[in-house]
């Protein structure tokens, strides 16, 4: 009998290959197909027991095609790229990775969240042009931190420490999460019952909740409109999170000052996206999970994931049980 086979679907800029030597020493045949393309992975994984699966889509047509599958591990803390349901349907574990990055997407936020609230972009452009501190001050002054409210929408891991570094810049932290204990509520954190008050409150909205079908969307015209005016938004958890034309639209009326997008709905955005063009959005690309310790994490836990599968039967941090009625 062979090596059971696992695949690297796409791994964007990741390098798989400290992955795929601890999969090849704990007796995996490992191979990288490279892509998101669903034929491309069939043909890498006709025979595949696991799949590490980076941002290609992981559906019922897909899964037809490979009929030895039994694990899914993604390179993320988002598994919205991989049909939960069905995968339960058929008896697949789906594994993701909570907190590679943790401090580094927290990190991102607040450096995004300060940025637009200092003004950085709009300073560089000043310098940049010839200007100096008159010109600077002559368009907007920055907002002190300590006088504002930093908003987190939904309260995990990452969420959570955002807030722990937030709380001795900003003047009040709070949050609204539906789904969190009472128990885990960090100290120091405001809790509100709804989403709409929260973003009246906050001068900082900072969203941080997974994508599903409930959350598609979620900052739409209406809830943007909830928002204060001068107020901003940041986005470092799924672009689908944010309705494009609702933030173009608060941000060309006023509603909105700025707005920070780590993420978008098509990654990268194309050429003539509105949203790369508007001065009043600070962008990045889907960088904030980036650094030179989470770029390891990211192949080795989910290659971590796989192995002990194989070993006891159960992935280290499943999403999906199979063997349970409701998502572990």
């Amino acid at each position: 009998m062979g090596r059971p086979v696992v695949v690297f679907t796409d791994t964007e800029d990741l390098d798989p290959g400290p992955g795929a030597r601890l999969l090849a020493d704990a007796g995996f045949d490992v191979r990288v197909a490279g892509s998101r393309d669903p034929d491309v992975i069939a043909r890498a994984g006709a025979d595949a027991v696991a799949l590490i699966v980076g941002y290609a889509r992981i559906d019922a047509a897909l899964l037809d095609r490979l009929p030895q599958l039994r694990i899914l591990a993604t390179m993320s803390a988002g598994f919205d790229m991989v049909d939960t349901a069905e995968a339960r349907r058929r008896g697949l574990w789906v594994a993701n990775l909570p907190d590679a990055a943790t401090e580094d997407v927290a990190v991102h936020a607040l450096a995004s969240a300060l940025s637009l609230v200092r003004r950085l972009p709009q300073a560089d452009a000043v310098v940049r042009s010839g200007g100096w501190n008159a010109e600077f001050a002559a368009a907007e002054l920055p907002r002190r931190a300590s006088d504002l409210t930093l908003g987190l929408v939904g309260l995990g891991r990452i969420a959570r420490h955002l807030a722990a570094l937030a709380a001795p810049v900003f003047g009040r932290i709070a949050a609204y999460d539906p789904h969190a204990a009472d128990g885990h509520w960090p100290a120091g954190v405001r809790r509100y019952a709804d989403l709409d008050t929260l973003a009246a409150d906050s001068d900082v909205l900072s969203l941080h909740v997974p994508l599903t079908p409930r959350t598609h969307g979620l900052a739409d015209a209406r809830l943007l409109g909830r928002m204060r005016p001068g107020s901003f938004l940041v986005n470092v958890a799924r672009g689908e999170l944010v309705d494009p034309s609702a933030l173009l639209d608060a941000l060309d009326s006023g509603r909105l000052t700025g707005a920070a997008l780590d993420v978008f709905p098509v990654e990268p955005p194309p050429a003539g996206d509105a949203l790369r063009r508007h001065p009043g959005i600070q962008l990045s690309p889907h960088s904030a999970y980036l650094s030179d310790t989470s770029r390891h994490a990211y192949v080795c836990k989910p290659a971590e994931n796989v192995i002990a599968w194989l070993r006891t039967g159960r992935p280290l941090t499943p999403v999906v049980d199979p063997s349970t009625a409701v998502p572990a």
